[in-house]
Formats: structure tokens, sequence, C-alpha cells
């Protein structure tokens, strides 16, 4: 089978290093890709908004499976075109990702069917959000708290802004809706609290009438050591993770998982892909942060290389809604992903800068390019988030300490990563 990946990020090289090792794969594509995803596939120069080129292309090439990476694709209904071209695509509908693209509907949806969320109101009018936003951020004896701030549609991963007091709320407000920080994304914001406790990535396969669940994982968002600095798209990851443990998946499969399975059918929303809701596990219990709708970047990095299964055939049950009774199978093995960015990301930066050092990684470790490309015959940086370099090892520890003693090796001008990637679970 001749396969098309959508995307040119980490995360889609790491559908398409996985995909590779299927024994059914005859043909590997990857649209537009990156100077990496060219070593594993062969790629092609559609951009990712041209749906029609793709269509053509998937058609013309007889692409029998295509997979989506990217949420701006999903939510500017690339899934919808291609199954009106008659062809098999791996992702969930416009409406269905709307779920990811519109905070707002989301939270409807969470509040119709019961599934614990931070307090929350959402508006498009910036004098009443700034109201809300006062009352929020203080507590019932009159203390200041911190609230959040989210931009409804999509913003790169960055549309999230903490204040902690109504001054920054007021600003973060002032910004979104009246400034257009994040342009048409901002036009409606939510307003909720901030909810205290640790957060995982959870990723599992839903097709519609049942699940599988994946493993934990947890990314670091901050630009900065010790979660500070802006929020990104993600400088890291690491799997397995303690905050999933056996107790706390069985609660997010019946508090989350099971009403989000009765929700989307109660709304008749045909969601079948991969749901990657943010968890935030309080005292009082896990709570969602935000839906996803696509494989998580970098959390891609550091679950497929643990999966023993072959991805092609979960997709084709997801799409096919035969997951029923279908086990995943995975390595003990912890896996650590470190993203290497270039300097001054998540604002503005430089790229065009040679990549050296890759050469001496020598295999202990995986690199998944998200932002590279040929110059000359040279590999240089194109993007923030440049390399995900990713290791596995017996444990966390062992695994955190072959990823930085790789990503050690690789330099390029302005070249910054977190040091502290799982540094938690390496001091215990």
């Amino acid at each position: 089978m001749k396969i098309l990946v959508i995307g040119s990020g980490g995360r889609e090289h790491a559908l398409v290093w996985k995909l590779k090792q299927s024994p059914r794969v005859t043909g590997l594509f990857c649209a537009p890709g990156n100077a990496g995803i060219a070593r594993d596939a062969q790629t092609v120069p559609i951009p990712i908004s041209d749906h029609a080129a793709l269509v053509d292309f998937a058609r013309n090439e007889k692409i029998g499976l295509t997979v989506v990476g990217p949420d701006d694709a999903l939510a500017a209904g690339l899934v919808d075109r291609f199954e009106a071209a008659g062809l098999r695509i791996f992702g969930p509908s416009r409406r269905a990702a709307q779920l990811e693209s519109s905070k707002v509907f989301a939270k409807a949806f969470m509040e119709r069917h019961g599934i614990p969320t931070a307090r929350h109101g959402s508006f498009s009018d910036p004098t009443e959000a700034q109201m809300f936003a006062q009352k929020l951020g203080h507590s019932a004896d009159g203390r200041t708290v911190p609230i959040v701030v989210k931009a409804d549609g999509l913003a790169l991963g960055k549309g999230v802004l903490i204040a902690r007091n109504g001054w920054e709320a007021a600003l973060a407000i002032h910004r979104i809706m009246d400034e257009g920080q994040f342009g048409a994304a901002g036009s409606r914001i939510v307003i909720e609290e901030f909810l205290e406790g640790a957060e995982c990535s959870v990723h599992a396969l839903v097709d519609g009438k049942s699940y599988l669940l994946f493993p934990g994982a947890q990314d670091h968002k901050r630009a900065l050591n010790g979660d500070r600095g802006l929020n990104t798209g993600g400088m890291g990851a690491f799997s397995p993770t303690r905050v999933l443990n056996a107790d706390m998946a069985e609660r997010v499969r019946r508090e989350i998982l099971d009403p989000f399975l009765v929700g989307i059918q109660k709304d008749g929303i045909d969601f079948r892909g991969m749901l990657f809701p943010g968890i935030m596990v309080t005292a009082e219990g896990p709570k969602v942060l935000e839906f996803n709708c696509r494989f998580g970047d970098p959390e891609t990095q550091v679950l497929l290389p643990r999966m023993e299964n072959d991805l092609l055939d979960l997709l084709e049950a997801t799409i096919d809604s035969r997951l029923a009774g279908t086990e995943a199978r995975w390595n003990p093995a912890a896996a650590v992903c470190v993203v290497l960015a270039s300097g001054g990301y998540p604002e503005k930066y430089e790229t065009g800068f040679p990549i050296q050092g890759l050469d001496g990684i020598n295999g202990s470790a995986l690199l998944f390019h998200a932002g590279t490309r040929l110059d000359a015959g040279s590999l240089v940086s194109s993007g923030g988030r440049v390399l995900g370099v990713v290791a596995q090892g017996p444990g966390i520890p062992a695994a955190r300490e072959k990823a930085y003693g790789a990503a050690a090796k690789i330099h390029f001008s302005g070249c910054h990563f977190r040091t502290d990637i799982a540094a938690e679970l390496h001091r215990s």
C-alpha cells in the first residue's frame, strides 16, 4: 500500500519513520516534508493548504491511505475533501476537529456531557471578558488567584496566556482581542480558572464506537528551564509518566474517555482519529485542559518508538471502526525527547544556519527533523523547532542521559534547548 503523510514537522517525521517499518507499505510519501523526512520518504512539494493538489496527487499516485499530521489541515476540512473524492484518509472531519479548533466549542461539549474541566467563561466582547476575569481572579476570601486566558482558535500552541493578577489578565485580553496578537483565532476567548496539579498528555485512537488508550506522556511547553518563559509548541517530552499510573488511567477512562464517546454519539459527531486531551491531575481528579484531535508534538516522538504494533494496522482499524478488541503492545523502555530550537523561539528567530554534528550520533539516539531543509546540499535550520533528539533506556534517567549526550553533539548558530526535560524524575 502507498501511504501519504501530510505535514512537515517532527511529529510527521516520527509518523513516517514508524510507517516505514510496516511490511504492508510499498511506497511512502510526505507533503511537503523536510530534509530529514526526505531520507525516509519521497517528499512532495505541495503546500498543506492546497487541498485540490493533494487530492489530485493522492488520486494519480493511487495512494491507499493518507495520514494527516497538523491541526490546521484538519480544521480546514482536508479529511472531508479527501472523503468526498473517495480517498481513504486518517483524521477527524472538520466538524469533529472543532473540538480542537474552537475552545468555545470544546468547553460547551464538555459541559453538555459532564467531562471535568476548569470553571470558565467564553466571550466575544472584551468588556464582558474583563469583568469576568476580575471576578474569577479573586478567591472567595478575597485573595488574588491566577487565571488562564485562551484564544478560541488555533495559535500554534501559543494562544494560552497565564495571568497572575487582574492587571496581567486585562493586558492579555487586550492583546488578544483588541490588538489581535493571534489574529482571527483570538476573536473569541475562553477565560478559566488556573488548575494546579500534574499535567499529562493522553492519547487514544477513537473509531466512533470505541477507543484504544496509549501510555501516558508528559511534555514541556515553556521555552525556558523551570517551566519559565513563553508557551511553545513543546520543548521536549517523555514516556511513560507516573502521573498516568494504572489507577489514574482508569479514572481517565471512566471520567473522560467514556463520556467523550457517549457525547460524540449523542451529538452526531463522527470522530475517527486520534484524540489527544491535555489533562491536569488535580486534588479532585483528572480535568481536561483542552482537546486536541491529532497526534501530539513532541509526544508522538516518544510514543511511537515504544509501540510494537504495526501502526498502519491501528490507523486502518480506526478508520473502519474495528478498534474493539484491538490491543496495543508497548515495549517497557522509557523514551525522552529533547527539542533543539532556534535562538529566540517562540518569538522572532533567524534560520538558514548549517547544522553540524549529526554524524556523531552514531545510532545512540533517533533524530526527528522538525525545521530543516537542504541548502546547496548542506542541512540548515528552517524553523523555530529544528530537531527532536530521542533516546530510549531502561528508565527515564537512562533515556534522559542518552538524549542529552546526543543533543550536546549537535550545533547550529543560536541553538538552544531546555536542560531539565524529565529532570524531576531524574532526581527521584
